[in-house]
């Protein structure tokens, strides 16, 4: 047992509900499951693995009771916890995602638990020298005394979401364990592809119902997030003339180079290494190319809608301008991912008080801070379902350093529950 500080009059209730969860063995099953996402499938879901571990969670989701259980052609996965109080409830939902990133390998995922970690460096793999340190990650320095479960250098371990996953599953069991807390239907959602941008793109919002919901997709303890990135790609291909080059001069059109004439335009410190809060930026993610074509691949994100707006007309300027010396060369495609979320919530600013109050009611303190990328529930708010997101636990997500603290998991599961309570709560 952990030990988070409750007054005595807490402890019987608090020593109950970390007993009856199961979220560390769920996590730790979970991870197991290979799904990883792919952007050049084109195909929904990416890849096998991902329906091969959504049929998994149905057939749990039947075995623990839900109601309404479907799983559809596409990989979305959603159930019912129907709500037991007489008066009218609204609808609330819960959602991560099934995917992990396609930026290292989620194969053969093999989680460590660190127990009661001391501060000092973790080895994760002694052969090949990788190890996880607070010099490099000094946020591990808040989690000491914790017990942490961290990967063997090799793999991502999948916090992001599978801790998510655990911890709804885990809420909904406490909740059906305990019919004494009074609640309205509870809707649960699992969906596929998030890590490559297209977790929201064929999710049924109608078919969902839900009056609003969260995501269990954030960072570490207390995070609750209701603004992201603006967000677009852009790609800008480079068109080239090869001539020997011996005999080159006036003739030839290195396209690799006018492509490095582009980039060096941009502006030097908007670059994720150098922004950091709310500062946007311009990320170039691929080069590929030789001398009669080139192509560079950029994302372009900031919160401000008319910063973002003044990046992407930054793209069309400079294509501008190459073409103004090369005739023809540059060519731009430009398009928008997601937006901020911030404008669709802040109509319904009490889905963030209740959130925040139920942190609270945790003995969590809410941090409320923009995301410096996106989630699902960017893409569902403006298709309807107001969506902040709210901290699963992990931190240093898509690579072999990730970890995740074991209490940061069970409160996540006990703010779901928190949640819900207020929200009968506050309609009683």
């Amino acid at each position: 047992m952990y030990s988070f500080s409750l007054p005595l009059h807490k402890i019987n209730l608090e020593y109950t509900f970390l007993k009856k969860m199961n979220v560390l063995e769920r996590f730790l099953e979970y991870v197991k499951f290979d799904t990883q996402s792919d952007e050049l499938t084109n195909l929904t879901p990416s890849t096998p693995g991902q329906m091969v571990f959504a049929q998994y969670l149905e057939r749990k989701l039947k075995e623990l009771g839900l109601k309404d259980v479907s799983l559809d052609e596409n990989g979305y996965l959603m159930a019912t916890l129907p709500g037991n109080c007489s008066d009218e409830v609204p609808t609330i939902g819960f959602i991560a995602h099934l995917d992990t990133s396609p930026d290292m390998s989620g194969r053969h995922v093999n989680p460590r638990i660190v127990k009661g970690y001391d501060g000092s460096d973790i080895v994760l793999n002694v052969e090949k020298n990788i190890v996880l340190s607070p010099n490099q990650f000094p946020e591990l320095l808040h989690y000491t005394g914790q017990d942490l479960i961290v990967t063997d250098g090799n793999t991502l371990l999948g916090a992001d979401d599978k801790a998510g996953i655990a911890e709804i599953i885990t809420a909904m069991e406490y909740l059906m364990v305990h019919p004494e807390i009074k609640h309205g239907d509870i809707r649960i959602a699992f969906n596929p592809d998030e890590e490559i941008g297209l977790g929201a793109h064929k999710f049924d919002v109608e078919k969902f119902g839900a009056d609003w919901a969260y995501t269990m997709d954030g960072g570490e303890i207390g995070e609750l997030e209701y603004e992201n990135f603006n967000a677009a790609v852009a790609k800008v291909t480079f068109k080239g003339r090869n001539v020997h080059p011996g005999y080159a001069k006036h003739k030839m059109i290195n396209s690799l180079r006018v492509a490095t004439q582009f980039a060096i335009m941009l502006p030097r410190w908007e670059t994720p290494e150098h922004t950091e809060g709310y500062e946007g930026f311009y990320h170039l993610i691929g080069i590929e190319g030789d001398v009669e074509k080139a192509v560079l691949t950029y994302i372009i994100r900031d919160h401000d809608r008319d910063r973002f707006e003044r990046r992407k007309k930054e793209f069309e300027h400079l294509t501008r301008k190459i073409n103004k010396e090369f005739p023809d060369c540059a060519s731009l495609e430009l398009k928008d991912q997601y937006y901020n979320m911030r404008e669709k919530i802040e109509p319904v600013m009490h889905v963030i008080e209740i959130a925040e109050q139920a942190m609270r009611n945790a003995d969590v303190t809410p941090k409320v801070v923009p995301i410096r990328g996106g989630t699902d529930g960017a893409q569902l708010s403006f298709k309807g379902l107001p969506c902040p997101n709210i901290f699963a636990g992990g931190l240093n997500f898509h690579g072999r350093y990730e970890f995740v603290p074991i209490p940061s998991m069970e409160k996540a599961t006990q703010v779901i529950v928190e949640i819900v309570k207020l929200v009968a709560e506050r309609k009683s």
